[in-house]
């Protein structure tokens, strides 16, 4: 492969996925990715993308027993590092995995430079490279920034070493470089990231998807779902008596996604949901300007933002659901207030309440910022109102306000946001999980 030809939405192979060494979500997604390859019996082309993390999500080092010695990160994203290490064990355990946290952010550039070198002697070679670096790595066993150590990798699993230090310090560190701002140039900001036909798709979640689309697009086109949980380590698998409890902010169109979903589930198993409102920032936009001049981490923001906003469209579209006004900035507060009014005097109606403000909203046919329209749908669906406009303006703020506080303790941060037996799941993608924790049977995927 060399850096004139290459083309990072262009492959030979029906299917492109980058991947980093240091990523667990990138860990996590190794072997169902493989699992498509065998099942379909496809070519899949491997890249490694070498992700810049301290410009996107801060930089820390802890010491060997974890405790914190250094920290350039803010609250929120000390709540997103932390989430996601609970998240990976979670998944990585019911496949009995290893997945220990990192004392450092690591340079993982050689490690893809052995990527590079496996790659050219053969999938069998590259895959029992990616097997052996991804398992000790995660397990803290291996020093992906020493260039003799990946280079015994290589000899390990067989293949030929011979000049691998030379092309790491040269010809393999200027491919990989060439390759990284080829990437990044392209839009492409995480991993894992695949790349079907030209479409990006950023996340193992969207594997149901890609499945999909290599066979054929036969039928309809599946939502966003983590692997289904057959055949895992049962002993976190015991059946949750709940309940469930859903974090949503009606200005979220990911959250609006997630409520048909969460409602079929419900409906399915029987369980109800709480409700629960939680409003999250208004998003900042990254979208002025050329941006041939901002720094990595202002483009990677931006990068993120674009992609989050199409992928909400290509799911929307493919339920038929309207989005409109993505980017209003809207002040949700009041609608929230409305939940907690109809969760206190009219609590089985929550659901269709919930259900009509996201629906309407998201066709522009309600304005959730005035009360007299908040009212009206509330007269609509037989919740009481008197007394509403009283609570909306004295303790519905400090309701609103106590139940935000509560839901950040919980170690919320964003919405949709599941909360069962007291474990966070952000994001519907973990309904299969959920499912099966619900009903002890796995859930369709």
């Amino acid at each position: 492969m060399s850096p004139v030809a290459f083309d990072p939405l262009v492959s030979s192979a029906p299917l492109i996925v980058y991947v980093d060494y240091k990523s667990p979500y990138a860990y996590l997604a190794k072997d169902p990715t493989y699992a498509i390859e065998d099942e379909l019996g496809i070519e899949v082309d491997w890249r490694p993308l070498t992700l810049d993390i301290p410009s996107y999500l801060g930089s820390a080092r802890l010491d060997e027993q974890g405790r914190l010695v250094e920290s350039q990160r803010s609250e929120r994203q000390w709540s997103v590092v932390r989430y996601s290490y609970r998240d990976v064990r979670r998944y990585g355990s019911r496949r009995g995995l290893v997945v220990r946290g990192t004392t450092k952010i690591w340079n993982s550039s050689l490690a893809a430079i052995g990527m590079l070198w496996a790659k050219e002697q053969g999938p069998t070679v590259l895959r029992k490279y990616s097997g052996l670096v991804y398992e000790r790595f995660w397990r803290r066993d291996l020093d992906i920034e020493d260039v003799a150590v990946v280079q015994g990798v290589l000899r390990e699993i067989g293949a030929k070493t011979a000049g691998f230090q030379p092309y790491a310090a040269s010809q393999g560190r200027a491919l990989h470089d060439d390759m990284q701002r080829a990437v990044f140039g392209t839009g492409i900001f995480g991993v894992p990231t695949y790349i079907v036909g030209g479409e990006i798709f950023f996340g193992r979640e969207h594997l149901p998807r890609i499945r999909w689309m290599l066979n054929g697009r036969a039928g309809a086109a599946p939502d966003i779902a983590y692997e289904p949980q057959t055949g895992q380590n049962t002993t976190t698998s015991l059946r949750a008596e709940g309940p469930l409890s859903v974090a949503i902010d009606f200005k979220s169109a990911n959250a609006y996604l997630a409520i048909g979903p969460t409602c079929a589930l419900a409906e399915e198993l029987g369980v109800g949901v709480d409700w629960q409102p939680f409003l999250v920032s208004p998003s900042k936009s990254h979208r002025h300007g050329s941006g041939s001049n901002d720094d990595r981490g202002a483009r990677h923001r931006r990068f993120r933002a674009d992609y989050i906003d199409h992928d909400v469209m290509r799911y929307a579209a493919d339920r038929g659901l309207v989005i409109r006004g993505l980017h209003r900035q809207t002040d949700s507060s009041l609608a929230a207030m409305g939940l907690l009014w109809i969760r206190r005097e009219r609590a089985p109606l929550a659901q269709v309440y919930v259900q009509r403000v996201f629906e309407r909203y998201w066709r522009e046919e309600l304005n959730i910022e005035d009360e007299s329209a908040i009212c009206a749908l509330l007269v609509e669906i037989d919740a009481p109102v008197a007394g509403f406009a009283a609570f909306a303006r004295e303790k519905g703020r400090a309701e609103l306000e106590r139940a935000r506080s509560e839901l950040i303790n919980a170690g919320i941060f964003e919405v949709p946001t599941y909360l069962l037996n007291g474990e966070v799941y952000v994001g519907r993608q973990h309904l299969p999980l959920i499912h099966t924790l619900l009903s002890g049977s796995p859930g369709p995927a």
